[in-house]
């Protein structure tokens, strides 16, 4: 059996700060470093929808473990909303078609939350 994975942040507010690395984190925190305690985030792999080279909803596993606006300190879906588009009829069925493909991935992220939420483990 492996050993839990742990990581070490550097924060402002409360020097190295080492916690659990939860398996679907994708493991780049050097970006928090330097930042505060709070801002501290595991983040998943994203998942998105793709139509006429834009990126849509995209969603991804994460947590704040320290938060302190309140945030559940167990995993969420983070998603991504953007902007109005203008699109014809032939355009706006080729959407649906991917958001069909995409709901289909956003429903398997749900249940993946799920079961971490429940205190399962989900590997990467």
């Amino acid at each position: 059996m492996n050993a839990p994975r742990t990581v070490t942040v550097h924060t402002r507010d409360h020097g190295p700060v080492t916690i659990p690395e939860p398996a679907w984190c994708l493991g780049d925190h050097a970006p928090q470093d330097g930042g505060h305690r709070a801002d501290i985030a595991h983040d998943g792999e994203e998942t998105a929808a793709m139509f006429h080279g834009r990126t849509l909803l995209g969603a991804r596993l994460t947590a704040y473990p320290f938060s302190d606006l309140g945030a559940d300190p167990l995993p969420l879906a983070s998603v991504e909303l953007d902007e109005f588009v203008r699109l014809t009829p032939e355009e706006l069925d080729g959407l649906a078609a991917v958001l069909v493909a995409h709901a289909t991935r956003l429903r398997h992220l749900a249940r993946t939350l799920a079961v971490l939420r429940a205190g399962g483990e989900v590997r990467r």
